[in-house]
């Protein structure tokens, strides 16, 4: 299953490759984006799984035309602990008020696991498998306030462990909101739905950012609230707080 899911990524990141080179257009436009931030408090892309440890979070960009690349890092201080996913991406519809993506990833994340040796345990860091995909339809009501949703089905790649998760997200956006000078406020309100080898949870989260025009730098916290879960270890309340340099770099290159 892994080497199915390296070549579909080998393959799909060939096609992105030709596909920019022999476009009809001369002009071509691609960006480099990202943020590289810490947070005291690690989530991963389904906020109810936490690090519960302070964590780099760092999402990468490299987009040409409809396609692009994205890979989202999120490690503990020693490694220990984490999630490493590789997007490959697509914007089937790509309009000015309409967008419509889909997308895939091999996925990689490091959990601490406790191991029997003659008697004496030890506790490693093992690192799980997943293949996964995505559909992500958005809808733009006005320049800065959004409706979308995320459909994010999952596989396990190894026989223990998480094996089939699903999830949905239905979420707005209310962006660039003046709040005094050239301080800038986003809200990201989120329900989401989850199914994890037969248990279940529903769940409220939010995010809320200030940014500054002038400067390259956001502060950001995010909540998760629990409304109803059967899911092991899940917890009723979560907060983090994260510190991030942004960045959004433009090129246009000549065929």
């Amino acid at each position: 299953m892994l080497k199915n899911t390296l070549v579909v990524f080998i393959l799909f990141f060939s096609f992105y490759t030709a596909h920019a080179q022999t476009a009809d257009s001369t002009l071509k436009t691609s960006s480099f984006s990202g943020s590289v931030g810490i947070t005291n408090n690690g989530f991963a892309i389904i906020p109810t799984f936490s690090l519960n440890r302070p964590a780099a979070i760092i999402n990468l960009s490299f987009r040409r035309n409809r396609f692009s690349f994205e890979p989202d890092i999120r490690l503990v201080s020693d490694a220990s602990k984490g999630g490493l996913v590789w997007w490959l991406r697509y914007r089937v519809i790509d309009q000015k008020k309409l967008s419509v993506r889909v997308g895939t990833h091999p996925a990689f994340s490091l959990i601490r696991k406790t191991v029997v040796d003659n008697g004496v345990s030890t506790e490693i860091t093992e690192m799980l498998r997943f293949a996964a995909f995505e559909v992500v339809p958005n809808y733009q009501i006005l320049p800065n306030w959004g409706v979308g949703a995320m459909y994010l089905q999952g596989k396990g790649l190894q026989k223990h462990g998480p094996q089939d998760t699903k999830v949905l997200f239905l979420n707005t956006s209310i962006s660039n909101l003046k709040i005094g000078g050239n301080l800038r406020f986003t809200l990201v309100p989120v329900v989401y739905f989850l199914n994890t080898d037969g248990f279940t949870g529903d769940y409220f989260t939010t995010t809320g950012i200030i940014s500054h025009t002038k400067l390259p730098f956001t502060l950001g916290s995010t909540i998760n609230q629990t409304f109803n879960s059967n899911i092991p270890g899940n917890k009723d309340f979560m907060w983090n707080v994260t510190l991030s340099y942004v960045f959004n770099k433009q090129y246009k290159l000549m065929k």
